[in-house]
């Protein structure tokens, strides 16, 4: 997996691309962590799937950036990564918007 820093500073819009699995997850949260911006927009257009230990990652960092303040947000997110969210009872955890400028414009 890697991310694309969008332009402008608030919210970061962040680009994430490649699978959210097991291999992945302590580099999406090494750079979710190292984000300085308040609002963050976690673009998920380009990410096919993610399994139960992305999710336990994306669920780590939503709770990470909860105690401090911060807000984060979904844009993207297709229906096989849905699901898992659906199945697992989480997916109102997570506020997801239709487009990065809606969810920019929510968060600022």
């Amino acid at each position: 997996m890697s991310y694309k820093r969008g332009e402008g500073t608030s919210p970061a819009v962040l680009h994430l691309e490649g699978p959210l699995v097991m291999a992945t997850t302590a580099d999406f949260q090494s750079w979710l962590r190292a984000e300085t911006a308040q609002a963050v927009v976690l673009d998920f257009s380009a990410v096919p799937f993610v399994d139960s230990a992305g999710l336990g990652a994306f669920i780590s960092i939503f709770l990470h950036y909860k105690s401090a303040g911060r807000k984060l947000a979904v844009v993207g997110m297709n229906e096989k990564c849905r699901a898992l969210l659906k199945m697992t009872n989480v997916e109102n955890l997570f506020p997801s918007y239709p487009s990065v400028e809606a969810a920019r414009a929510a968060l600022a």
